[in-house]
C-alpha cells in the first residue's frame, strides 16, 4: 500500500499516545402467542443474547513467532463469550502465501487470513469482504484501503533494521551511531572480523539466504532498493519496477550491501539456515548483527536473551542513512464466503477496544500495535527501540516489498540471492539477472 509522509505524522501520535458486540446468536423460532390465561415467557429474550456454542472462527495467519500467544488468547476469547477460535499458522520455514491457496482449495476456508499490501489484495481482493462501520476503523489511521474501501485490520506496526549487539560492539569499540553507509559498516566490519576470536564469534552478521528464508532476501532486503535514501511515501523506484523499469545504476549500488552482508555471514547459516539458526546465532552472542526485525522479540524474550541491542540502518544504497524500515505490514481480512462474518467483526473489534486485547498484542506478543486507544508500551528490546526511531526527524524508510507484483519477491529474484551466496553467479550477473526479471514485469 503506497503511503506519504503524514503517515509518519500518524506513526509518531501512535507511539506518543503510547508515550506506545456481543457475538451473532443463534435464531430462536417465533414463540407461538401466549394464551391468554398464561403469564408470558420471560427468559427468551435472555437466551437470544448467549453466544453460539457451536460457532467457530478460524484464523490463518502467518507470524509462527506468535502462534502460541494468539492460540491462547483466542482460548481467551473462547471462554469469555463461548465463540470458538481456532488459529492455524503457517509461516517462517513454511510458505504462506502457497499453503493458503491449498486451503482456499480444501472444503475448510478460513474465516479470518492474512495479506502484505498491495500484492495480496490484488491476488486475493475476489475473496475479501470489506470492513463497514467497525469500532476499530476509528481507532486507526494504518487500515489497508483499496477502491474506496477498508480491507484490513492491521496486525501490528513492524519495523527492521541491521539489529545489533550493543555488548559485542561496544567491546570491538564500534559505534552503532557511526552506522550510516556502506563504508562505515565495511569498516566496522573488518574490525569485527578480525576480533572473532578475542569476542567469540562465529560471523559478523547472522544473514540466511536459503530456499526457507526467501522472505527475508526477496522480501525485505530487497526493500532497500524500492524505498532506502527516499523520503517517505516515494515509490518512484517501485512505480518503475511495477512498470518493468530497472534502475541500474541503484541497482548497482544495492548489490554492494548484499555482498557486503554475504561475505561477513557464516555461510552455513548463509545458505541451508532456517529461522531458528538465523535468529539463534545473533541471540547466543555468536554474530554482532543479525538481518530481522522487531518480530523476533517474542522469540527472544521466550529464549532468555538479554543483552542490550537495538537498530541500525540498512546502508542498502550509497548516500548516508539515518531511516530504519517501519511500516504496518500486514493486515487480517475477512473471507467474503464465510458464515461467520458477524462473529469476526466481534472479534477484531474486541482485539482492538478491550484490555484483554491490548494486553496480548503488547504483552504477550510483544507487538507494536496500530491502535491509537492502546496505552501500553512493549517491553521487547527491539520493539522499545522501534519506538526510538519513531521519534527520529526523517527516520522511517516505507515498506514497499509488498506492493510488487505477487510472488515476485519470494518467487522470481529470492533463487538469485541463493544463487550469488553459493557462488553460482557473480555479482556482475546477480545485477543483470535482477534487471532482467523486473523488465520482465510489464
Amino acid at each position: 500500500m503506497k503511503r506519504n509522509l503524514s503517515l509518519m505524522l500518524v506513526l509518531m501520535l501512535v507511539f506518543g499516545a503510547l508515550s506506545f458486540t456481543g457475538c451473532s446468536s443463534k435464531t430462536e423460532e417465533p414463540a407461538a402467542p401466549a394464551k391468554t390465561e398464561e403469564p408470558a415467557k420471560t427468559e427468551e429474550p435472555a437466551k437470544a443474547e448467549e453466544p453460539a456454542k457451536d460457532q467457530e472462527i478460524v484464523i490463518y495467519q502467518n507470524k509462527v513467532e506468535i502462534h502460541d500467544q494468539l492460540t491462547e488468547f483466542a482460548a481467551a476469547y473462547t471462554e469469555k463469550t463461548g465463540v470458538k477460535v481456532t488459529v492455524k499458522t503457517s509461516g517462517g520455514d513454511s510458505p504462506y502465501a502457497e499453503n493458503l491457496k491449498a486451503e482456499f482449495q480444501s472444503d475448510h476456508q478460513p474465516d479470518i487470513f492474512v495479506i502484505e499490501g498491495k500484492g495480496g489484495y490484488n491476488t486475493w481482493k475476489s475473496k475479501l469482504a470489506p470492513f463497514e462501520d467497525q469500532e476499530w476503523m476509528g481507532l486507526t489511521d494504518l487500515a489497508f484501503k483499496a477502491d474506496g474501501k477498508t480491507f484490513g485490520f492491521p496486525v501490528a506496526v513492524e519495523a527492521w533494521g541491521m539489529a545489533y549487539n550493543a555488548d559485542i560492539l561496544e567491546k570491538a569499540g564500534v559505534d552503532p551511531k557511526t552506522l550510516t553507509s556502506q563504508e562505515a559498516y565495511k569498516a566496522a566490519f573488518e574490525k569485527i572480523d578480525s576480533m572473532k576470536d578475542e569476542l567469540g564469534l562465529d560471523s559478523v552478521v547472522a544473514m540466511a539466504a536459503g530456499p526457507d528464508m526467501r522472505w527475508v532476501t526477496g522480501l525485505h532486503n530487497f526493500n532497500g532498493y524500492l524505498s532506502a535514501g527516499l523520503p517517505y511515501g516515494d515509490t518512484t523506484v517501485l512505480d518503475k519496477l511495477n512498470n518493468g523499469v530497472a534502475d541500474v545504476e541503484r541497482l548497482t549500488e544495492y548489490a554492494d550491501w548484499v555482498e557486503l552482508l554475504f561475505n561477513y555471514s557464516d555461510k552455513a547459516v548463509l545458505l541451508t539456515g532456517n529461522y531458528d539458526a538465523q535468529v539463534g546465532q545473533f541471540a547466543v552472542g555468536k554474530a554482532a548483527f543479525v538481518h530481522q526485525g522487531n518480530w523476533i522479540d517474542p522469540w527472544l524474550v521466550s529464549n532468555g536473551v538479554d543483552f542490550k541491542m537495538g537498530f541500525a540502518p540498512h546502508a542498502s544504497v550509497y548516500g548516508e542513512h539515518n531511516a530504519i524500515f517501519i511500516g504496518a505490514p500486514s493486515y487480517y481480512v475477512v473471507n467474503n464466503e464465510s458464515e461467520n462474518k458477524d462473529a469476526v467483526n466481534d472479534f477484531l473489534n474486541f482485539m482492538a477496544t478491550d484490555e484483554m486485547g491490548h494486553d496480548y498484542m503488547v504483552n504477550k506478543a510483544g507487538m507494536v500495535p496500530a491502535f491509537k486507544n492502546v496505552t501500553l508500551m512493549p517491553s521487547g528490546p527491539l520493539s522499545s527501540d522501534v519506538a526510538k526511531w519513531l521519534k527520529v526527524e526523517n527516520g522511517a524508510y516505507t515498506w514497499l516489498q509488498n506492493d510488487m507484483p505477487d510472488g515476485f519477491g519470494m518467487g522470481t529474484i529470492a533463487p538469485l540471492y541463493e544463487a550469488f551466496a553459493k557462488g553460482d553467479i557473480d555479482k556482475a550477473e546477480f545485477i543483470n539477472q535482477l534487471q532482467k526479471k523486473i523488465e520482465e514485469i510489464k
